[in-house]
């Protein structure tokens, strides 16, 4: 049995009765979300482009990669692109792909589609967050970026991550890109 619980702006919450591998059976709460995308704007070697975000459910302001929800049936390229506009300002003229990865399969379906975005130019106009937002771009060299993430002001891990992809890590100290 499928129940649903919960529809909001980006999420579903539903309840179900599901049958396990091993042939128990058991209730599971699931969160079921279309999709997002996460950026890696590169504006020039050793350049990275982060966010200042403030994020009401842990209190904090954070440093992160500028992300989005996909919007229904979207193209998650075509999601990339507007979400660069929309929070950096930047208009990407090349998006790659790197690959997609569910950050907590426990309980939610969420696919963040992660891309690497170069070439970047400045958006007709400008960078617009959603209603819901306070972002504040700012670019970094690689060595900056690990200094926000060796003092904690990068806390998510879908940056951390993001970040350990092109090599910046707190306790990496030199900075090369294998993207493969």
């Amino acid at each position: 049995m499928k129940e649903i619980i919960y529809t909001g702006r980006v999420l579903t919450l539903e309840r179900e009765d599901v049958a396990l591998p091993n042939g128990r059976t058991t209730t599971m709460e699931i969160v079921r979300h279309r999709g997002s995308v996460v950026l890696i704007p590169l504006p020039g070697p050793d350049r990275i482009v982060l966010i200042r975000q403030y994020r009401h459910v842990i209190g904090e302001w954070i440093w992160e990669l500028p992300a989005g929800t996909l919007e229904p049936g979207e193209d998650p390229e075509t999601g990339a692109r507007r979400e660069c506009e929309e929070e950096i300002g930047l208009t990407p003229g090349r998006v790659r792909r790197i690959g997609a990865w569910y950050p907590t399969p426990g309980f939610c379906d969420e696919l963040m589609t992660y891309y690497v975005c170069e070439e970047l130019g400045p958006a007709s106009g400008g960078a617009h967050a959603d209603e819901d937002e306070q972002i504040e771009p700012k670019e970094f060299s690689f060595d900056e970026a690990r200094t926000l993430l060796a003092s904690g002001q990068v806390r998510d891990m879908k940056t951390v991550f993001g970040l350990a992809i092109v090599g910046v890590s707190a306790s990496a100290s030199t900075s090369s890109i294998s993207l493969t």
